[in-house]
């Protein structure tokens, strides 16, 4: 019952909020968190978010996503390694779906400050989607897989703070308004447990005897 309810509660707010910003590009709340967080300044800050934010870019994105498949499959998690892949490709298909069919522009630099201009829509975040569907699941099979030691502490805490801190990065980088992380982090959810339910499927299905 609680599943079905967080299913349901994402999938209403992500279409919530889909209509909203199809009919109303400009939230005026988005222009407001963006220069609240671009209002921190602190060096440390500033590099914190762009290292985040790395991760998520081209060709980075295809490069950890394949060594995260690959290093899961040499340690004998071969059906983690294939999801994994499977939840990389998922997420990217339907992020650029998503954009497509909306084409919401992203931030312009007349309105807040933007440290990179980027040609594709804005909603979802890619980076946000990317983060919480593939890393998510990394953190997902990492509590489940592994016994409790310092290592699995190390990954749950990597991951989790990655897949926090990507929203914060993408706003404060200008990529993205918060609109546009708020419905990337609902529909990554929502594919991330999606991947989470194929994923137990198989596992009993083909690799337990």
């Amino acid at each position: 019952m609680l599943f079905r309810v967080l299913v349901f509660s994402a999938l209403l707010g992500f279409s919530t909020l889909t209509v909203v910003v199809e009919t109303t590009p400009s939230l005026p709340i988005d222009l407001q968190i963006t220069r609240a967080i671009q209002s921190i300044d602190a060096p440390v800050f500033d590099l914190l978010m762009r290292l985040v934010s790395w991760a998520g870019y081209l060709p980075q994105s295809v490069i950890i996503t394949l060594l995260i498949g690959f290093t899961l499959y040499v340690f004998g998690f071969r059906w983690e390694s294939i999801t994994a892949l499977i939840t990389a490709l998922v997420s990217g298909v339907t992020n650029e779906t998503v954009k497509y069919l909306i084409q919401r522009p992203r931030p312009a630099a007349d309105l807040v400050d933007v440290f990179e201009v980027l040609s594709s829509y804005s909603f979802p975040s890619g980076h946000v989607m990317f983060y919480v569907s593939l890393f998510g699941f990394v953190w997902y099979a990492a509590y489940a897989m592994l016994k409790r030691s310092l290592i699995r502490s190390l990954l749950l805490v990597f991951f989790g703070v990655l897949i926090s801190l990507v929203g914060i990065s993408r706003i404060y980088l200008g990529q993205h308004w918060a609109s546009d992380v708020l419905g990337a982090y609902l529909l990554g959810g929502l594919i991330l447990l999606g991947m989470i339910l194929f994923h137990r499927w198989g596992k009993t299905r083909f690799f337990l005897k």
